[in-house]
């Protein structure tokens, strides 16, 4: 089934449509930086792209977008991924991946290019359906875990495998084009986006690192321990890249008993 959005898991503890956020009041056509209590920690967005993230930043800085209860205008600036898709995407047959997401158009860096969205679900659900899977399965549910500058750790499971949108056909790559962000607009549940790392040409199929990284940075020592324990159950990697891996992502978090 196809959802745009993101929708109540099975377990239902997280409605991802409900409001709980307090709208801006600012009454103009596009809010202003510092001017508006969406824009506090700063832009998000310059000319609908993202704002680059400091590199001297230990933490990147959470995007919030104006939302429903917001006074400002449908045009403002601070209102990008709630838009939805603005580029044409194919979902096509690839030769060794099974499906795949490729654009029809250019698409400038930094410009967001689609949602991961599907069923938001707890922790104990997106367990029963991991451990549930063969080896056989397709595994969509992806796990984001933010971790927030007091020491905390916020998780977000969202699996795309009976309702979602087109970023269920993405592929995995070593060195992707897209990076994905967590962006709040209307609660505390982030929209998964997924922003162009580079210019993005026609045609050209688009990917993103499944274990959140970007271009392969250096794994832990705790980290390759752990992969070299599960190799037998990842699965192979054929984005071709001149880092590859040569296997796909492999998080063992859902299949051990906390």
């Amino acid at each position: 089934q196809y959802s745009p959005d993101n929708v109540a898991g099975a377990d239902g503890d997280i409605d991802p449509t409900e409001i709980t956020f307090p709208g801006c009041s600012c009454l103009t056509s596009s809010c202003v930086v510092h001017m508006c209590s969406c824009l506090c920690r700063g832009e998000n967005y310059n000319s609908s792209c993202l704002r680059p993230t400091d590199k001297e930043e230990e933490y990147s800085q959470p995007v919030f977008e104006c939302n429903a209860m917001c006074q400002c205008g449908e045009s403002c600036q601070n209102r990008v991924v709630q838009r939805g898709l603005q580029f044409r995407l194919e979902v096509f047959k690839t030769e060794k991946k099974g499906w795949g997401l490729r654009t029809l158009e250019f698409i400038a860096k930094g410009r967001f290019v689609c949602e991961y969205a599907g069923e938001v679900l707890g922790f104990n659900e997106a367990r029963r359906r991991i451990q549930a899977q063969t080896s056989k399965d397709s595994n969509y549910i992806i796990v984001v875990r933010e971790h927030l500058h007091s020491g905390q750790i916020m998780e977000t499971f969202v699996d795309p495998t009976y309702i979602g949108n087109v970023g269920r056909f993405l592929n995995h790559s070593c060195e992707p084009n897209l990076f994905m962000v967590p962006v709040r607009v209307d609660s505390m549940v982030p929209k998964l986006a997924l922003f162009a790392a580079t210019d993005i040409s026609a045609g050209e199929e688009l990917s993103y690192d499944y274990s959140g990284r970007f271009h392969n940075l250096p794994i832990t020592n705790r980290e390759e321990d752990s992969l070299e324990e599960d190799n037998r159950l990842r699965k192979p990697c054929y984005c071709g890249s001149r880092t590859c891996a040569s296997f796909l992502p492999w998080d063992s978090s859902l299949f051990s008993t906390p």
